[in-house]
């Protein structure tokens, strides 16, 4: 096989590979698997160059990157604002859930989020089953939010397919 084809094989393979991990990361609420697919996508660009229509699908995959997180933060808080959650409960429950994502990985991040929000507005509202509500209608935003980024990050890859496999 010609050199120039098996280097183009190899850096196919490391960025869809990158990719992959950035789609599947999309599962971890605080994981930025989006912007990791992005950057694999830049990077790919950067070394197979910005020609026609190259800046084009990169152009595309940044709109839907921006797009992704911007929907991720969306749908979280507002199913929780709905509901009566203060911005103070949903910024503890960010900062939980971060620290949950380095003290039990995957999932931690999540429940730390969930419990997190809980607990503000328990102490805050002394009501158990208006602050399940609230922290209920979180969790139902964390889940549409993961399957709207997991939706995006496979159009995203698909875009980059579609870009490395007819742009030669």
């Amino acid at each position: 096989m010609d050199p120039l084809a098996l280097s183009h094989v190899l850096l196919i393979s490391l960025v869809f590979s990158a990719m992959l991990v950035g789609l599947v990361g999309l599962i971890i609420p605080v994981y930025p698997g989006l912007n990791i697919i992005w950057i694999a996508a830049l990077i790919y660009a950067i070394i197979d160059g910005f020609n026609w229509p190259a800046w084009l699908y990169f152009a595309f995959i940044t709109l839907l990157m921006f797009i992704g997180n911007l929907a991720d933060n969306y749908f979280i808080n507002a199913r929780a604002r709905r509901t009566g959650a203060s911005w103070l409960a949903i910024g503890i429950g960010y900062i939980a859930g971060i620290v949950g994502t380095f003290i039990i990985p995957l999932l931690g991040g999540l429940l730390f989020s969930i419990l997190g929000v809980l607990i503000v507005e328990l102490i805050r509202k002394k009501d158990w089953k208006i602050a399940w509500v609230t922290t209920k209608e979180m969790a139902l935003g964390f889940g549409w939010a993961v399957a709207v980024r997991i939706g995006i990050g496979a159009i995203m890859i698909g875009i980059w397919l579609l870009w490395a496999f007819t742009n030669r």
